[in-house]
């Protein structure tokens, strides 16, 4: 739309760009179809846009797939939003409470919008936010929180935020936008920054929280050396800075991100995960074979009982919270079998000699650090669905936090039931095989 298209539909709405929307329509066609190309969008793929306004994007997102979904404030704008674009899945609510788990049955998608600038941070955090349905983003920003987000160590934009975004995701920086495209014009610049996730392998893993915590005592105060700003933790500086390879009055931002993670890795004292150089081999565990009436037979190791489907036993166990939301953990990378899929809160096998129950309350302090009483509440027979797996589910209760182990967990997060059964049902290959099982199990009749 021109300026004047845009203060003609405003009149004919009854309404003006309200400033505590930050609203600022963007004008220039030629410009928010180049933004649209930016996200690569194929026919039928999911895309979300946020704050779409007047349909400025719209227009050229639904042109390349209909499957998209648009979340507007302002009500004022909802309807002719609808009229315009009849196909198109609406909501009108605020952008940083939508629930992103409703995404996830979706699939993968993506994400653009021209976001306000006084809620841009909040907002983009939270797309981000682990664990995130998107895979993809192209977002117009204030230009200098873009370049906050794109910059480089030992510059002046370099700095928390920075890291904390740039641990998961790819940040790229694809051209400054004049206020001159907008209407009304904003008193800055703005840019369009580009984010796509970071692929398992490309940096080293690390705790998550303990990278958050201390890359914001690092920068909170930035003009001080780093030691300083960590020295209420008790960490061994002298070999700290020779692990890193840097000065002792090093600064935050003089380190790069793979700097910052293996300074959490040190601080932490985290061994290496399964797959990388001196982890710990599993496959030598010891497993009970048994038979198809759950009877011991023999023995045999973790490789030998997954190499040749033998029968063997495991437990998965189900943590509900006060609401009944289901924590659902996404296997780590590392992982030999089905690497980063959905699976239950907790599960493991049974190792030789040992029993269900006892194993169940392991798994869930080893797995996600937390002591509860479990409660049988299924029994599924060994298949190719379970991996030749005899299941005992277990069901518990806890609200969090959960502690999670790296080696074994990538994220993980609490889902209602629906959210769980809708995405389940559009999106199978998410979920490692056992935990679908246990899900059949759980919704079974009872008797």
């Amino acid at each position: 739309m021109k300026p004047s298209e845009i203060r003609a539909t405003l009149d004919r709405l009854g309404s003006r760009p309200t400033q505590s929307l930050g609203q600022n329509f963007l004008h220039d066609r030629n410009l928010a179809e180049w933004i649209v190309t930016q996200l690569d969008l194929r026919p039928g793929e999911p895309w979300v846009e946020l704050g779409p306004g007047l349909g400025a994007l719209t227009e050229f997102a639904v042109a390349r797939s209909a499957n998209g979904l648009a979340i507007e404030k302002d009500g004022r704008l909802v309807p002719e939003l609808s009229a315009r674009f009849p196909g198109l899945e609406i909501v009108h609510g605020d952008a940083a409470e939508f629930d992103l788990r409703e995404l996830f049955a979706r699939g993968p998608v993506k994400v653009l919008g021209n976001l306000p600038y006084y809620i841009s941070s909040q907002i983009l955090l939270g797309f981000t936010a682990e664990p995130s349905p998107v895979q993809s983003i192209v977002f117009t920003l204030q230009r200098e929180l873009a370049e906050r987000l794109a910059a480089e160590p030992r510059t002046k934009a370099y700095g928390a935020l920075t890291l904390l975004l740039g641990r998961r995701w790819r940040v790229q920086y694809l051209r400054t936008i004049p206020p001159t495209v907008f209407a009304p014009q904003p008193g800055v610049d703005s840019a369009l920054v580009r984010f796509t996730p970071r692929p398992p392998d490309e940096v080293p893993e690390c705790d998550g929280e303990q990278f958050r915590k201390l890359v914001k005592l690092g920068f909170a105060k930035r003009r001080k050396q780093l030691r300083n700003n960590l020295a209420g933790l008790k960490i061994d500086w002298p070999a700290l800075v020779a692990h890193l390879g840097v000065l002792e009055a090093t600064r935050a931002e003089e380190l790069s991100l793979a700097q910052w993670i293996a300074l959490t890795n040190f601080v932490a004292g985290q061994p290496a995960p399964p797959g990388a150089a001196g982890a710990q081999d599993v496959h030598g565990e010891i497993f009970d074979v048994v038979d198809e009436a759950d009877r011991p037979i023999g023995r045999a190791t973790r490789h030998e009982v997954h190499a040749r489907n033998l029968r063997h036993r495991a437990v998965h166990i189900l943590v509900f919270n006060a609401r009944g939301d289901l924590f659902l953990q996404k296997r780590s990378r590392w992982k030999d079998k089905h690497p980063l899929l959905w699976d239950s809160s907790a599960a493991g096998h049974v190792n030789a000699g040992q029993e269900y129950a006892p194993t169940a309350e392991r798994e869930l302090e080893e797995e996600i650090g937390i002591s509860a009483p479990v409660e049988e509440i299924a029994r599924i027979a060994a298949g190719p669905g379970t991996g030749w797996e005899f299941v005992r589910l277990y069901r518990a209760r806890h609200e969090g936090p959960f502690r999670l182990a790296p080696s074994e967990i990538e994220c993980g997060a609490f889902f209602t039931l629906e959210q769980v059964r809708r995405w389940t049902a559009a999106r199978p290959q998410d979920f490692a095989p056992g935990l679908l099982e246990c899900l059949r199990a759980l919704d079974a009749p009872a008797g």
